[in-house]
């Protein structure tokens, strides 16, 4: 296609989940009780963990960091998305849109790698528990920390100015709930071969190298944990990892089918589903997970609670 016939659109228009306003005032009230919940749940592990002195360890630091992520990444698309289901037409500019892809892409690159770092914390305190305080050092952590949030962030940034430089020929209506690459380069009325390759050399990067980190190392912890001769101490040892495991488990498993599939067999809805359960769902679930199952917040929770009564007293 000649370059003079190309044409790139000032805004998009969002078709959503349903066009049915009782459907929409329902989803509302669904995402909406969820967002608030998010928020409350990660916000208040956030406050834990910076109260506590007990939780100022390795594996709370990785926590707060994906606390503060799925604050993030919920925040940078589900209001959008609760004011759209007050509306009749759901449009997005180029630049609201742009940003939007960076965000999602950058701190949902940025939890799928923290996730292997916490991965690497369990493995160190289970299978070399003595060389746990040495390896495991706040210098460690932070780099490890930092360079989940820079190659998220690097990752996102390459993919969406590949994405966002598609010229969609008068094409602006997204078969989605946000803007997302899948259904961005849907609208591309070029060749997309440059994006199909970028798209894969991502999901490699900020994942299937992360999912094959986080496999190892649990596959090394389960081998050590085996070797333990009382029942008590596996139980106790899996315990320490049942948490993260869940979340590794919710969080890598969508991904694995729906970025590593051949493009002919993905559909839109398919597409729509997984945004939901990341931006919606993962991020309200990770705390009560980590909270219900982890004796040490809830100590910690009655310890600044108890606090707080006394100093009002």
């Amino acid at each position: 296609m000649r370059r003079d016939n190309l044409t790139w659109e000032n805004e998009f228009i969002l078709l959503g989940l349903s066009s049915d306003r009782q459907t929409q005032a329902g989803l509302f009230a669904l995402f909406g009780a969820a967002y608030v919940l998010t928020l409350l749940g990660n916000g208040l592990i956030i406050l834990l963990i910076g109260l506590d002195a007990r939780l100022h360890l390795p594996m709370y630091f990785f926590l707060l960091n994906l606390s503060v992520v799925d604050i993030c990444y919920t925040s940078s698309g589900v209001p959008q998305m609760l004011v759209h289901l007050l509306l009749e037409k759901k449009t997005i500019s180029f630049t609201r849109c742009g940003t939007q892809l960076f965000f999602s892409l950058a701190l949902g690159g940025t939890e799928f790698l923290l996730l292997a770092a916490m991965a690497y914390d369990r493995y160190v305190a289970i299978c070399d528990p003595l060389c746990y305080v040495a390896v495991m050092s706040p210098r460690c952590c932070a780099g490890l920390a930092a360079v989940s949030w820079l190659v998220g962030l690097v990752n996102s940034l390459v993919e969406t100015v590949v994405t966002m430089r598609l010229p969609t020929c008068g094409h602006r209506v997204l078969n989605h709930v946000a803007c997302e690459t899948l259904a961005l380069v849907r609208l591309a009325c070029v060749d997309v071969t440059l994006n199909q390759v970028v798209i894969l050399a991502s999901s490699v990067v900020v994942l299937l190298v992360p999912c094959g980190l986080v496999s190892l190392s649990y596959t090394y912890i389960v081998a050590a944990v085996l070797r333990i001769r009382s029942a008590g101490g596996r139980h106790k040892a899996f315990g320490t990892c049942a948490s993260h495991l869940a979340v590794v488990s919710m969080s890598y498993g969508m991904a694995l089918v729906t970025y590593m599939q051949p493009r002919s067999t993905a559909s839109a809805q398919q597409d729509k589903v997984v945004t939901l359960f990341y931006a919606v769902m993962t991020p309200m679930l990770n705390p009560l997970i980590y909270s219900l199952r982890n004796n040490e917040m809830k100590a910690a929770l009655g310890r600044v609670l108890m606090r707080s009564s006394e100093s009002k007293c």
